[in-house]
């Protein structure tokens, strides 16, 4: 078996772990700075643009995206460590490449599923990083852990489709730049196959009867350079029929095409999350003393760093074996590991930032490092694009039916 990564691949991880350390780095208290003079904190920091400019200058833009029409044309396998790399600055780095959530997704959904005309309105100013966009698919009013359970409407009207419903968790949604919605309602609520019923379509946020209500935050936070989470109305917001994307009926299959990738890609970069945390807590470990040692000394700290590299290096096994398959045999061949990673993952990561957090006492839950955020984002992840449970259920299933 051949661990090494490709030549290719290397060359991008050489070029992308500098862009990282001369400008990403650097550029997080700047950003940070700059944010509270905005007049807006979903304003962007000008840094951010700058960032944008230097990585696609650099050539490290769009590596997400495997068709080469339209991105790197990486394959997951390549892909993956360098999402790794920019997931130990996620505040920062994914936005800087045109890698960020769910601008990766709803390009992905565009790329494999619009038409030409679609493509060349919404696809190709993501794809430059122009314009940011939003997936409008959870709910507040129902369990959105089962997307059959979605309630928001998708009606025909002659030559226009009416959408009506409230959407929450909205992710990019606050950013003034975002300019249009993927929403997924029900077009044949009735319908005798309740994966048929949704339908997925764009929706442009300045369409009359589209309200975004509030920001949500997360654990306190409300993710400005995310884009934010919103809280979303859609009442009565007509859009044309040529706004369909794919077929009516087809929203359930084209949800979960975009949350294949997704997940993996989260994955990813909660192994970068937890190399920073890893590197956080060893240079606290041997920059502070306590009872007349450092804390690298203690035996618990030990413990603590040892456990967490172990844990590392099986997750990343995992991610990339994952990638592989995505690779050779489609996402549907791959279906166990991804929801395997989709498990594993972040749940490890949160106890090894947990654990950095604790050795850094009271500067861990604290702005001045960056543990508590990434805690925050790392935990959330056990609930988003699928909570730990379902994908629990789903695998379990599948062990099971072998012995039946």
């Amino acid at each position: 078996m051949d661990f090494a990564y490709d030549a290719h691949t290397e060359e991008l991880r050489a070029r992308l772990l500098a862009f990282m350390d001369e400008y990403v780095y650097p550029a997080e208290q700047v950003a940070h700075e700059q944010r509270a003079r905005l007049a807006s904190p979903w304003e962007t920091p000008r840094v951010v643009e700058d960032l944008k400019a230097e990585a696609r200058r650099q050539g490290l833009w769009n590596l997400f995206l495997p068709d080469a029409e339209h991105g790197a044309g990486l394959t997951n396998l390549q892909y993956a460590p360098l999402a790794e790399i920019t997931g130990r600055s996620p505040q920062l780095a994914p936005t800087a490449t045109n890698c960020a959530a769910p601008d990766t997704g709803n390009m992905e959904v565009l790329a494999q599923f619009a038409d030409e005309t679609q493509k060349k309105q919404w696809l190709q100013p993501l794809l430059a990083g122009e314009i940011r966009s939003a997936f409008a698919m959870t709910e507040p009013d129902v369990a959105s852990s089962d997307a059959t359970n979605i309630t928001t409407r998708i009606e025909r009207d002659g030559d226009e489709y009416v959408v009506t419903g409230r959407k929450w968790y909205i992710s990019g949604a606050m950013n003034p730049d975002c300019r249009i919605f993927i929403v997924m309602g029900k077009t044949d609520p009735d319908g005798e196959d309740i994966r048929r019923q949704q339908s997925m379509v764009l929706v442009p946020r300045d369409t009359p009867g589209v309200t975004v209500d509030r920001a949500m935050q997360v654990f306190g936070y409300e993710d400005h350079y995310h884009g934010g989470h919103a809280e979303v109305t859609f009442d009565h917001a007509r859009v044309p029929v040529s706004n369909l994307i794919g077929e009516e009926g087809g929203g359930f299959a084209i949800a979960q095409a975009r949350l294949g990738p997704g997940r993996i890609h989260h994955c990813m970069r909660l192994i970068g999350m937890a190399e920073r945390a890893i590197e956080l807590m060893c240079r606290r470990a041997v920059s502070r003393d306590a009872f007349g040692k450092t804390l690298a000394q203690q035996g618990v700290v030990h413990n603590w760093i040892a456990d967490a590299r172990v844990t590392v290096e099986q997750l990343r096994l995992l991610v990339l074996k994952t990638a592989w398959l995505m690779d050779t045999v489609g996402n549907r061949g791959a279906h166990t590991e991804i929801q395997a990673i989709k498990i594993a993952t972040p749940r490890a990561v949160v106890d090894i930032i947990d654990r950095a957090i604790q050795l850094h006492g009271a500067g861990g839950v604290s702005q001045d490092f960056p543990l508590a955020e990434l805690y925050a984002g790392a935990r959330t992840l056990m609930i988003a694009d699928g909570p730990d449970e379902v994908h629990q259920r789903s695998l379990a299933r599948r062990e099971i039916k072998k012995y039946l």
